[in-house]
């Protein structure tokens, strides 16, 4: 299989927080800003693969940072930081802006390993992963620290 780049597959993907998103107090729910990045991470984990069967099997240190009002834009970033046989790990982020002013701020980050399955549900190959620079051979060892433990749990 041949290895790809992280930067072939990262992503930013953005979306407006409408009232639906929010609670009563205009406040986004965490839940809404969790699905979101759970969809990046699944689109670049797709990409990545090149497989439309990615499940997520943990989300590892979810950190919430700011809190995100209805009108407000969220840009959330994905990107492959390991591979395995038939896993993958991707660090995502997201910030929120608010669009009138463009103002930003780091809104959550999160560690979301996946894997690839076939159509009955069995892990499949995935292509290895190129590390291009040492940021990324830095995430890469954390993913696996963080892999251990969660398979310690």
């Amino acid at each position: 299989m041949e290895p790809r780049p992280a930067s072939l597959s990262r992503l930013t993907m953005a979306q407006v927080i409408m009232p639906e998103h929010t609670n009563p107090s205009g406040i986004m729910h965490g839940g809404e800003l969790f699905k979101i990045m759970d969809n990046a991470a699944g689109v670049v984990a797709t990409r990545h693969c090149s497989s439309p069967n990615i499940l997520t099997a943990s989300v590892d240190s979810l950190v919430f940072k700011e809190s995100i009002r209805a009108a407000n834009l969220v840009l959330c970033d994905a990107e492959v930081i390991y591979t395995g046989t038939s896993s993958i790990a991707l660090h995502v982020t997201a910030v929120v802006e608010k669009i009138i002013t463009r103002e930003t701020k780091p809104a959550a980050e999160g560690y979301w390993f996946m894997v690839a399955v076939d159509k009955k549900g069995r892990p499949i190959p995935i292509p290895p992963l190129i590390i291009e620079t040492a940021e990324q051979e830095e995430r890469k060892i954390d993913a696996l620290h963080r892999l251990k433990r969660l398979k310690q749990l």
